[in-house]
């Protein structure tokens, strides 16, 4: 069983923004491989399906960004998921906008949701970061984070995550031929 996990605040006023994409990506996920709704309360909220023919959740956890780490180590302990079965898709400012790095382990460059996980359930677990740029001044990065995407940055970041919905089904047992494959189709 794999555990795909994309971070994100609950609440409309953070769809489209920065801090939201691996939100958008599970719900791209959701709707591509059919997943159905299994579990929801109010820190968690779990999809069911099948990808590449492996047994998968889909999680988004409720509470905020910060506490991220609680729900998934529930839902870790509670199915018996093996840490090198969960992937954790996140917002990476140091990527350009619509990059997308994959890595095994690591520290979590300030990052608050992988901070929480980390406090959580220790570090080696698979990110699969996506570029959002950084604003220029680490001042800014709090508002930077949680503001919507313009409209061209939209359009990037939409067609990035469809390659990434369109090819994810590899990510799950070859990393770097995800990564070649969302390289060809740019």
């Amino acid at each position: 069983m794999f555990l795909i996990c994309g971070l994100g605040n609950p609440g409309k006023e953070y769809i489209n923004t920065r801090h939201n994409i691996g939100f958008a990506l599970i719900d791209k996920l959701i709707n591509f491989y059919n997943f159905v709704p299994f579990k929801k309360d109010s820190k968690k909220e779990i999809f069911k399906g099948i990808i590449n023919n492996d047994s998968c959740f889909l999680l988004k956890p409720l509470n905020f960004m910060n506490l991220s780490g609680q729900p998934i180590r529930d839902v870790m302990s509670f199915y018996k998921i093996e840490k090198n079965k969960l992937f954790i898709i996140h917002d990476d400012l140091d990527l350009e906008l619509g990059k997308v790095k994959v890595k095994l382990g690591g520290g979590n460059a300030g990052h608050n949701g992988l901070s929480s996980i980390d406090e959580m359930i220790g570090n080696e677990y698979y990110r699969i970061r996506v570029g959002i740029d950084h604003p220029g001044d680490k001042h800014l990065v709090s508002n930077y984070v949680l503001n919507k995407f313009s409209e061209t940055e939209i359009e990037i970041i939409n067609k990035q995550l469809e390659n990434i919905t369109q090819n994810f089904e590899t990510i799950l047992s070859d990393i770097g031929l995800f990564l070649t494959k969302l390289s060809e189709s740019k």
